[in-house]
């Protein structure tokens, strides 16, 4: 395994085997001939784990090879609640399938301490994640149940509206001030996420929902799978003074892969240098800190750089990083050490 190990925020990988009824589960632990993630190419790319996002998919889905014409927001449609608990109850069961099926080779973690553990030992990591909290109803029964089960990271909305919060249309060039902010119900859900200590995840949330959550929230506040919105005006990304009230808070932010998150035109095309990922870990760095920043890749929902155009081609990045300058005591902040210490704030242990 290649000496940095990579903790990665965010990853849509339980949503491809979901829409793929030609995919086993155990095809996972070898090589997949597609996707971005399976055990054999993080074992060869050093990705030791990562945040598996149980997604509630839109009835039209969105595909990242051909997006829609983001020049006006695009706003995906409210999902029905039997439909968002029937899909969100089979994608965690799939991961917990997982973990049975790899013999030890893959833990759900729940812990800090059990996430350095794993890392350590070289046993895959995965944290359960919602994305979007469509599944969970207005009197949080369904949040407690999913807590019990494992779940300890959630994003209030995708980007569509909930019962909580509005989700960020996606525009580009557009600032995320787009839409009002979260409802009542959504200012219950972050209290008890607080209290349960789940971490909240603002990467898809409006500007108006991000400063609400930042009000009311008392930990680190998180964007698992964002970027910079100065070097890429897109509405799902980061406006500076957000960036500014995240380190204020001590939290964190993973730089987002997604072409059209990186590229300064909006451009999807996935076949520009990663210099456009080092100017946006850059940047980053230089507004919050070297203990704030990590990655969040988005793989297998999005299109990413052919250089990192899976999980075995992150030593590419790891490359890119050191050719610009980063040591070694920074790209092991990057790579997990980030994750671990604000997971650490936010859980308690």
């Amino acid at each position: 395994m290649p000496e940095f190990k990579i903790f990665d925020g965010h990853n849509d990988t339980l949503l491809r085997f979901y829409n793929h009824d030609d995919l086993d589960l155990s095809d996972f632990l070898g090589e997949m001939d597609g996707g971005h993630i399976d055990l054999a190419r993080a074992r060869r790319g050093g990705f030791a784990g990562g945040f598996f996002a149980v997604f509630v998919p839109n009835q039209e889905r969105i595909d990242p090879d051909n997006m829609p014409d983001l020049s006006t927001p695009y706003t995906s449609p409210a999902v029905d609640f039997v439909f968002s608990q029937r899909a969100a109850n089979r994608l965690t069961a799939d991961l917990f399938r997982l973990e049975a099926l790899s013999g030890g080779q893959i833990k759900i973690v729940r812990r800090a301490d059990e996430l350095q553990a794993c890392i350590d030992a070289g046993i895959f990591a995965a944290i359960l994640h919602f994305e979007g909290a469509e599944a969970i109803d207005e009197d949080l029964n369904a949040l407690e149940v999913y807590y019990q089960a494992g779940m300890r990271s959630l994003g209030i909305v995708w980007s569509r509206p909930t019962i909580f919060a509005h989700g960020v249309p996606i525009a580009f060039p557009s600032s995320p001030d787009i839409g009002p902010g979260l409802t009542d119900a959504g200012k219950r859900l972050v209290k008890r996420c607080n209290e349960l200590g789940i971490m909240i995840d603002l990467s898809h949330m409006n500007e108006a929902g991000f400063w609400d959550v930042a009000a009311l929230s008392d930990a680190p506040l998180v964007a698992t799978h964002s970027n910079v919105h100065a070097l890429c005006q897109i509405s799902r990304n980061l406006t500076d003074k957000q960036l500014d009230a995240i380190k204020a808070s001590d939290g964190m932010v993973g730089l987002n892969f997604a072409t059209g998150f990186l590229n300064e035109d909006g451009a999807w095309d996935s076949d520009r240098p990663l210099d456009v990922m080092v100017r946006h870990l850059d940047y980053l760095v230089e507004r919050l800190g070297e203990t704030r920043v990590g990655l969040g890749s988005d793989y297998d929902g999005a299109r990413v750089p052919d250089a990192v155009g899976d999980v075995s081609k992150l030593p590419n990045l790891i490359a890119a990083l050191q050719d610009a300058g980063y040591n070694d005591e920074l790209l092991h902040k990057l790579a997990h050490q980030n994750w671990v210490r604000v997971l650490r704030q936010t859980w308690g242990a």
